[in-house]
């Protein structure tokens, strides 16, 4: 007789989260980098780099050399910017690198970046400034939106409102802040403890850190997937707990990350800051609470 019941559930449980997931996305999972057409071409040159895309200017011989990178960040070399002030009054310094083909998580994880997101240093190649993804009604009606890290509307060169990265940007495991995680010898962060293994069941753990000095470090592509603006594929495994499937998300994010859902209580937008910021988690304090969707 308990089996009717528990059927039940399983099936109403399996329902909600078959409303999180999306089986095929109705637009280019590339979005807004698709660029008003020009696709991948707009980042990348096939020949010759960033000199192949028309930036002759730039005085980098190697520009192009990583990644067929095709905008000019030469302007950005070696430059200083500051991120993430606490009230406290700690900040992240980051000095960029002076070369493409350094071999140091920044490069590819926010200096490529930078060379469309940052508006300063860098005149945004092909940004707008622009929101391009569909708002909930809740965000209000504004379309300007921060996509240029050093020039959003405030101060140029400001970067203390924008969240810290950088070489300096470590993740850290334990204390109050943190997970109850540990970071390999070789930099990976490891949820195993009690809160955060329970928390990666319950969500996941989507994050890619970069790795500087055996350390896990916040850059760009930590959070987000440059190549996937709308979609996230999940596995059942080690890194998630939820069922398999294509997940929706926004804002090139690489876990599910719905702030549409119309579903009550629904915290997946707050679940995907906690996989960083355990403090403020669910499992870290003692509730059982799980992902809504």
């Amino acid at each position: 007789m308990n089996r009717i019941p528990l059927l039940a559930l399983m099936m109403l449980a399996a329902a909600g989260f078959a409303a999180a997931q999306i089986t095929t996305p109705s637009t280019d999972v590339l979005g807004a980098h698709l660029n008003y057409g020009r696709g991948c071409a707009a980042c990348h040159a096939p020949h010759s780099g960033a000199y192949g895309n028309g930036n002759a200017k730039t005085a980098d011989p190697t520009a192009g050399d990583a990644a067929l990178w095709g905008e000019d960040v030469g302007s950005l070399y070696g430059k200083t910017i500051t991120t993430g002030q606490t009230l406290q009054g700690t900040s992240y310094v980051e000095v960029l690198p002076t070369s493409l083909t350094a071999t140091t998580p920044d490069v590819a994880g926010l200096l490529t970046c930078l060379s469309c997101h940052d508006g300063n240093y860098a005149e945004g190649a092909m940004m707008k400034n622009k929101v391009y993804e569909t708002l909930p009604a809740t965000y209000g009606t504004a379309n300007n939106i921060p996509t240029l890290l050093g020039n959003d509307g405030t101060t140029v060169g400001n970067y203390l409102n924008d969240h810290p990265v950088g070489l300096n940007a470590v993740m850290g495991c334990g204390g109050a802040y943190n997970w109850d995680c540990t970071i390999s010898a070789s930099g990976a962060v490891q949820m195993t403890g009690t809160a955060s293994s329970q928390f990666v069941t319950n969500y996941g753990f989507f994050v890619s850190p970069g790795v500087y000095n055996n350390q896990p470090v916040v850059v760009c592509t930590t959070c987000h997937n440059q190549h996937l603006m709308n979609v996230v594929k999940v596995t059942t495994g080690k890194t998630s707990g939820l069922p398999s499937g294509n997940y929706a998300t926004m804002f090139f994010l690489r876990a599910p990350y719905n702030p549409a859902s119309a579903t009550a209580g629904s915290n997946q937008t707050a679940q995907f800051c906690r996989q960083c910021h355990g403090g403020e988690s669910n499992e870290m304090n003692g509730s059982t609470a799980v992902t809504t969707f």
